[in-house]
């Protein structure tokens, strides 16, 4: 089963969402932010299963990121220190996320997507 972590609030999210939709893919829909922020566990897994760095889990265009200076921080942060941040401050982890088994794919490009079809 494919999982999409979502904020309902979030433009790229709904264009992600409206592609899943049209392509009807079958999903999970789950929001990320009020009802279940990925726990540190969760973000652990990603980490350890995919090859993406540690910076890209980070949403680099929010508020908090840039008011916190956190552009600085990130890319010294071992993941453990980084999956317990983003677990703690959902609005900081960069959406949408799909998860489709062991892959993550993080926010939303239509390239990637395509390989659910």
């Amino acid at each position: 089963m494919i999982n999409f972590y979502w904020y309902p609030k979030c433009s790229t999210c709904k264009k992600a969402k409206a592609w899943l939709d049209e392509h009807q893919v079958d999903y999970h829909l789950i929001d990320m932010i009020d009802d279940q922020t990925p726990t540190i566990e969760q973000i652990l897994h990603w980490m350890d299963n995919n090859d993406d760095e540690i910076h890209r889990y980070f949403n680099t265009s929010g508020v908090i990121y840039r008011t916190e200076n956190l552009k600085e921080v990130i890319y010294t942060m071992d993941k453990d220190d980084a999956a317990q941040m983003l677990s703690e401050r959902g609005m900081l982890i960069r959406r949408p996320i799909l998860e489709n088994g062991d892959k993550v794919f993080l926010g939303w490009k239509e390239s990637e997507y395509e390989t659910l079809l």
